[in-house]
């Protein structure tokens, strides 16, 4: 497999925007990564080029290019103009700030042309609200990615309300030759998919261990070695499908069970207040805040195992 000619373009040199890089260099697609401080820029490729290295050593990496050839995909710039010039995709992960977001769009608005796909990382904002006075609103997508980008394959592509069919389109094809796993949202919702279903978990086990019924240890280990296990190879909705003689047995069987259970729900609880360092404290005990990366290249070296076991079965 040989480099592509066409050109990404990469708007923040932070964990997402590395990540990126090194996803859009796997099939070998040239990769500008652009900061406004030449010192970060360094940094970022810097550690892309430790990353892909020790991936490539411990028999990790992505795609059919070696870590040099992959390497030599990615420069960095501190043009914004020369970043996104003739791009086939712009891909913005700037903090989550809605005004700085903006403005960031604003500028690559000003110099972009007008093929090119304008895709923001953002977790929070749906696109509408960044992008309705840009004069290429209609290129504007999101693809949410889920930390890390490089070892959970997931990215959520959401349109705004002016986006362009094809735009939509074209973006779930690149996400899906780099290797991604894209879920194509019909229309922008708060939240986009895996947030509102992440939140609705949190909640509960937030209420479980309020109400003196669960430690953190113990709900934690309900995902980990219960719900998760399944999750990771079915859906929700397929593990209701299997757990019956099929959905429609499922819902006879165990609706008014859910119904019941779903009535004794509690409102819904902002995560402050003593809790939160009660919550804090136990979470500690088990992973000091001096030993999170660690326990984050642990994380990593899991999702790289599950992926390669997953690949084989699917």
């Amino acid at each position: 497999m040989s480099s592509k000619t066409e050109r990404i373009g990469i708007i923040g040199s932070g964990l997402i925007g590395r990540s990126w890089a090194m996803l859009f260099a796997s099939v070998g697609y040239q990769v500008s990564l652009y900061d406004i401080e030449k010192s970060q820029i360094d940094t970022a490729l810097t550690d892309i080029q430790h990353q892909l290295k020790t991936l490539e050593s411990e028999g990790l990496l992505r795609g059919k290019l070696n870590a040099e050839q992959q390497i030599a995909c990615i420069k960095g710039s501190t043009s914004l103009e020369e970043t996104v010039k003739d791009a086939i995709l712009v891909q913005e992960c700037v903090p989550e700030n809605l005004d700085l977001k903006k403005k960031v769009w604003s500028g690559i608005d000003a110099v972009v042309g007008p093929k090119t796909i304008l895709s923001s990382s953002t977790s929070t904002f749906i696109p509408s609200l960044f992008s309705k006075d840009l004069k290429n609103r209609e290129n504007i997508i999101v693809s949410h990615p889920v930390n890390p980008p490089y070892y959970v394959p997931l990215v959520e592509v959401v349109p705004a309300p002016w986006t362009k069919p094809d735009v939509a389109k074209k973006t779930r094809a690149i996400m899906e030759e780099i290797g991604q796993s894209p879920v194509s949202l019909s229309r922008e919702i708060e939240g986009f998919a895996l947030n509102r279903i992440q939140y609705a978990i949190l909640n509960e086990t937030w209420n479980l261990v309020a109400d003196g019924v669960l430690d953190v240890k113990d709900v934690d280990k309900v995902m980990s070695d219960g719900l998760g296990m399944r999750y990771a190879f079915l859906g929700t909705l397929e593990t209701t499908h299997l757990n019956a003689e099929g959905f429609v047995n499922y819902c006879d069987r165990y609706s008014n069970t859910m119904y019941a259970v779903s009535k004794t729900l509690k409102p819904l609880a902002k995560f402050e207040g003593p809790l939160v360092k009660e919550i804090a404290k136990q979470l500690e005990e088990a992973v000091p805040l001096d030993k999170l990366q660690e326990r984050r290249n642990w994380r990593d070296l899991c999702l790289t195992k599950l992926s390669q076991l997953k690949k084989p079965m699917e």
